[in-house]
């Protein structure tokens, strides 16, 4: 029987713990400056920085104490909520004491005067919650609404009558756009509650972890034949396992990736703002975003880079609030939780992450000059002292509180394998071991062909022939192993909706021309944020760089670039504001028809991953309405799923209690966790008899009551004793000894 599927009354309670934490502690985290852009977006940010460090710190924490136990998650939870109940309880009182609502309005809009459009401006953001007070942006039409003053009130009833004055002050397209988003996240979530979890490497070592974790009660390292499970950072994996262990099961699984979207949306949105974008240029960036295949796919999903690019995308938009004002401690401390998250979810998405703390570092050096020089009444030519030693004490902070974060598991690592990023066999895996210009500009290509991958098949054929040619050409193999992942070949398909590989042609390429114009011509977007909006795409274009330059071409690598999609966005959603903006002459109206059809074939797309994607799917063979839990589990490789049943079952009735495993690197282990559980529903007694790790050394066959094997029958047969039955169907084989 799973267990994993049907979860007691009191782990679904306490599986809204941590939720009503993190809302609870989002009322506490309301900025209290003034014109702070998107105060409740800010705030989602920081409440959901401090969550996921404390969680990663608890698994940490409770896991060198060997307590890795549902009572000591529950304790852990119930003590972060009675703190984030103060917290906000505190913020509700200072703020009814001081007359201000804890839940900051948004700024109205003044009804424009009659003047050129050139000449018009309304504060970024206006009329939205989360609108900036201290930059101009051109109004959209001359005949634009004037929205009127948003009811100011205090929690959920304030918050929902902003919501209501916004609606009613949007215009139809904004409506349009914000009900596709809304729409879409809606559903996803549906379908992260009714399907299983499914993913192929989340059956080989993502949600094994979580289960080796479990029954040892501690976060030690085990013999096993497949090194992921050890060596790939476990970031996300430690937020599956507050959700094990208060709820039993992995039934809510997909719901952290479906949070990581929504909070990629929502800091998405106000990037856009940061960067001199209104509500139509938020909402737009918003719905590029969400209409994206691979956000739509990975959201219902076990897989990590949503969940990398949420930790991104926080760093992102808490660096460029550095831009313009001096970071406080609060930020600081946000940087350096963001930093440390990034790098024990994904190493890649530090990528991103450095570039942005460089782009923070200079901008509080300028602001330090400049405050300096007003304060001296002259212009300073050098940096003045106290704010670089401000800046450089800052720098340290954000290293200090990532080193927190993501210490332990490094000197776990490196305690292992001598080094922090894990055996030579992972660092020369995925990471480029050539880094001549020749062959960074075919992996560049051969990444970007991937990417702006469509179902134009001579299209995909002709764009590959000419990378292949080219370099030859240069004197570059493009199946060269050095810059290719393992014994993949170039090219492969990416245009089918699958969680793994999907491009993304149209938000890919929307970006593209945001950042060209974003570099060239600024003041077109972003006329009062010119050089934040230059800055910012120059670090977008940095981190596209870097990655092509350090992680090697593969056919699933466009879901390594999820973190670059999130950043990106923005651009496109700032570029497409300023189309739609400027109406005047035929040129205009030809490029905003193409706009809006670009924007119509984005919503079709996601509408289609959503509907008929890969392995989650709403319609057609494999629906999350019509196909069973365990047949949903297995609709990667659906023949195997009778065959775990058979070899579980015949273990099972053999009453072996100690099993042994056989496997390859990139077998399915999941199953048997969930198949071989004990009756009272604990973790089975598996043990690995191959282990890739020297210092863990695997079980003696004639140790365990019984073997369960996948993938290579030969390598099973070298393990089992003389004298034991062994049956093997296809993929899957069991051995037993005799008289059992």
């Amino acid at each position: 029987m799973v267990f994993t599927s049907a979860m007691s009354a009191a782990g679904s309670l306490l599986a809204v713990v941590p939720a009503a934490a993190v809302l609870l502690l989002t009322v506490a985290a309301m900025p209290r400056e003034a014109g702070a852009v998107a105060p409740l977006r800010l705030a989602v940010v920081r409440a959901a920085l401090l969550s996921g460090a404390y969680a990663v710190l608890v698994v940490e924490v409770l896991g060198a104490s060997h307590a890795l136990t549902r009572p000591a998650f529950t304790v852990a939870w119930l003590l972060f909520l009675i703190a984030a109940a103060t917290a906000a309880g505190l913020r509700w009182r200072r703020a009814t004491h001081l007359g201000q609502p804890p839940v900051a309005a948004p700024v109205p809009v003044r009804a424009a005067p009659t003047v050129s459009a050139a000449s018009r401006t309304v504060p970024v953001g206006a009329g939205v919650s989360g609108g900036g007070t201290d930059v101009a942006a051109p109004v959209a039409e001359r005949d634009e609404p004037a929205p009127a003053p948003p009811r100011a009130g205090r929690g959920p009833a304030g918050l929902l009558a902003m919501a209501v004055d916004a609606w009613r002050t949007a215009r139809p397209g904004e409506r349009l756009l914000a009900g596709t988003v809304g729409g879409l996240v809606l559903v996803e979530l549906l379908v992260a509650l009714l399907a299983e979890p499914n993913n192929f490497d989340s059956q080989t070592y993502h949600l094994p972890k979580v289960e080796h974790w479990v029954a040892q009660g501690d976060l030690d390292f085990w013999p096993t034949a497949i090194h992921r499970q050890v060596t790939i950072p476990p970031g996300a994996e430690y937020l599956l396992l507050h959700l094990r262990l208060l709820t039993g099961g992995d039934h809510l699984y997909n719901l952290v990736q479906w949070a990581a979207g929504v909070v990629c949306l929502l800091v998405a949105a106000r990037i856009t703002a940061q960067l001199g974008g209104g509500r139509r240029a938020q909402l737009l960036t918003a719905f590029v975003l969400a209409t994206t295949p691979m956000v739509v796919l990975q959201a219902t999903s076990t897989q990590t880079d949503l969940i990398c690019a949420a930790w991104v995308a926080c760093a992102a938009t808490l660096a460029l609030d550095g831009l313009r004002r001096r970071t406080g401690w609060g930020t600081l401390l946000g940087l350096g939780a963001a930093t440390g998250l990034t790098a024990v979810t994904k190493t890649s998405g530090l990528i991103a992450v450095g570039p942005l703390l460089v782009l923070w570092g200079l901008a509080q050096l300028r602001l330090a000059r400049r405050d300096e020089s007003a304060a001296a009444g002259e212009v300073r030519r050098s940096w003045p002292v106290g704010g670089l030693a401000r800046t450089v004490g800052g720098s340290v902070l954000i290293l200090v509180v990532a080193a927190v974060v993501v210490g332990p598991f490094l000197a776990r690592v490196t305690a292992e394998f001598g080094h922090p990023l894990g055996p030579p066999r992972l660092r020369e895996s995925i990471p480029m071991e050539r880094h001549d210009p020749a062959s960074i500009v075919v992996n560049a290509l051969r990444i970007g062909h991937t990417a702006f991958d469509t179902p134009l098949a001579p299209l995909r054929r002709a764009g590959a022939e000419v990378i292949i040619s080219g370099a030859e050409a240069i004197g570059v193999d493009p199946q060269d192993r050095a810059i290719t992942f393992g014994r993949e070949l170039f090219p492969e398909p990416a245009w089918y909706p699958d969680e793994d590989r999907v491009a993304f042609p149209l938000a890919g390429a929307l970006a593209m021309i945001g950042a060209v114009i974003a570099l060239a011509r600024p003041r077109r977007i972003a006329p009062e944020r010119a050089g934040s909006l230059r800055a910012y795409a120059v670090v977008v274009l940095t981190a596209v760089l870097l990655h092509t330059a350090m992680i090697k071409w593969q056919p699933w690598g466009n879901r390594l670039l999820l973190y670059a999609v999130v950043l990106a966005v923005p651009l496109a959603g700032l570029w497409l504001d300023a189309l739609l903006r400027n109406r005047a002459g035929g040129r205009r109206t030809v490029a905003t028809v193409a706009a809006v059809t670009v924007l119509a074939t984005s919503a079709l797309a996601g509408v289609l991953a959503l509907s008929y994607g890969f392995p989650r799917r709403l319609v057609g063979a494999g629906s999350v309405f019509t196909t069973s839990d365990w047949d949903t589990r297995f609709l990667r490789r659906p023949q195997w799923a009778d065959e775990f049943r058979w070899a579980a079952t015949a273990v099972q009735d053999s009453g072996a209690r100690r099993i042994g495993l056989v496997q390859q690197n990139d077998n399915w282990e999941y199953p048997w966790w969930l198949l071989l559980r004990q009756p009272d529903g604990s973790s089975p007694d598996l043990v690995a008899l191959q282990s890739v790790l020297p210092e863990r050394p695997p079980a003696d066959p004639s140790s365990v009551d019984a073997i369960v094997c996948t993938g290579n029958r030969a390598a099973c047969a070298k393990l089992v004793p003389a004298g034991w039955r062994l049956e093997f169907r296809g993929y899957v084989g069991y051995a037993l000894p005799p008289g059992r």
